[in-house]
């Protein structure tokens, strides 16, 4: 996924930030899937306007979601991505350019990006631009986990356009507004996904069918963000963000963090967040019969859903004062429970007749877990 850029930066666009290492971990457990992250990244500045930054980054996963265990599939695959990143200064302005290369067995995308940085009115407001484009092949592993025969079904491109203002109100409150657009065009469906439609023929009382997408997809963003600085130095930070789509999804998003330093060596925070949205206008759970409707889709990421989450993150400061050539080391540690709920997604796979007809079983939900743990040194 392509993210948005950065709403609040912490430091002007006048000085590029320090030289830095960073190393990653991360672990994702929740409906089914299994997924190990690992990355490594290190930044240095060649003078005191240009600077360079490389990303390496690997995460593997198993088991499957419950839609896809429910065509009897499993997945076990391994990601590598690659990044390189450039930024130049020059007066108030901050150029980016970045590539990124991510290949997996059944799946491989490449993504060029710039955007720029501008602080103006006496560094009060900074106002960002950028620009994506990411070419992306996509295949399907008719074999097995561990005998793969990946056949190549299409090619999508993907476009994103972003811009953002962040504002400086009061020596307390900084604001900022985010707005990003999204086109894709080609193969767009989920390979491993399947539609469902009433079969009488069927001892399950339905069959499964392929899934057939729009090959044009069009998505926008709009985010808010609002952070204030209290009296006893913490902040509290406020998000909102809209997001709504050509397939008929709309969707809304809550989030409040809490960030509270103690001393020079700790960094506590919290968060809660809420999602919500409603389902593409091509899904169902479960349709009349083959072929009901030109587009068809059973993918659970295309239902009426909500989901919850708490969050905790603590950081350390093993070096608050540095170290030799070090200016500062940290290590954080962050955890997450999300609550996922479906409106109209149902778990077949655990459910069914004669207990339940097809259309009655019950609605799909599951806990997820995330664990993150990376450290850092500055110098």
């Amino acid at each position: 996924m392509i993210a948005a850029l950065l709403l609040v930066r912490s430091t002007s666009a006048d000085v590029l930030p320090d030289n830095r290492a960073d190393v990653f971990w991360s672990k994702y457990s929740g409906g089914g899937m299994d997924i190990t992250g690992y990355s490594a990244t290190a930044r240095a500045k060649i003078t005191e306007n240009f600077a360079v930054e490389a990303n390496y980054f690997v995460d593997k996963v198993s088991g499957a979601s419950v839609d896809v265990l429910s065509q009897a599939s499993v997945i076990k695959d391994e990601r590598k991505q690659k990044s390189g990143t450039i930024e130049y200064l020059r007066d108030k302005t901050t150029y980016t350019a970045s590539y990124t290369s991510s290949v997996e067995r059944d799946y491989i995308s490449n993504t060029a990006s710039i955007s720029l940085s501008q602080d103006m009115f006496g560094d009060l407001t900074t106002v960002t631009l950028g620009f994506a484009n990411t070419q992306n092949k996509v295949g399907e592993n008719n074999g097995t986990a561990n005998d793969p025969n990946v056949a190549w079904l299409g090619h999508a491109l993907t476009r994103a356009y972003s811009g953002g203002v962040s504002q400086i109100i009061t020596k307390n409150f900084i604001a900022g507004l985010n707005l990003q657009v999204i086109t894709d065009a080609g193969f767009l469906a989920n390979p491993y996904r399947s539609i469902r439609y009433l079969d009488p023929t069927n001892p399950k009382g339905y069959s499964l069918g392929t899934q057939v997408y729009p090959d044009t997809h069009t998505s926008t963003a709009v985010q808010l963000q609002g952070k204030y600085y209290l009296p006893y130095r913490a902040a509290v930070t406020a998000i909102y963000r809209y997001y709504t789509d050509t397939w008929g999804v709309r969707g809304n998003t809550y989030e409040v963090d809490y960030t509270h330093p103690v001393a020079n060596r700790w960094i506590f925070e919290g968060r809660l967040r809420y999602y919500k949205q409603t389902a593409a206008t091509f899904y169902s759970d479960l349709f009349p019969f083959a072929g009901s409707q030109n587009f068809t889709a059973r993918d659970q990421n295309l239902a009426s859903l909500d989901n919850s989450t708490i969050g905790a993150k603590v950081t350390y400061a093993f070096w608050p004062e540095g170290w030799k050539v070090f200016k500062r080391g940290t290590v954080t540690f962050d955890a997450s429970r999300i609550r996922f709920n479906y409106s109209d997604f149902r778990n077949i796979k655990d459910f069914g007749l004669p207990d339940y007809a097809p259309g009655e079983e019950p609605l799909y939900k599951f806990n997820a877990n995330v664990f993150q743990v990376f450290v850092s040194v500055y110098f």
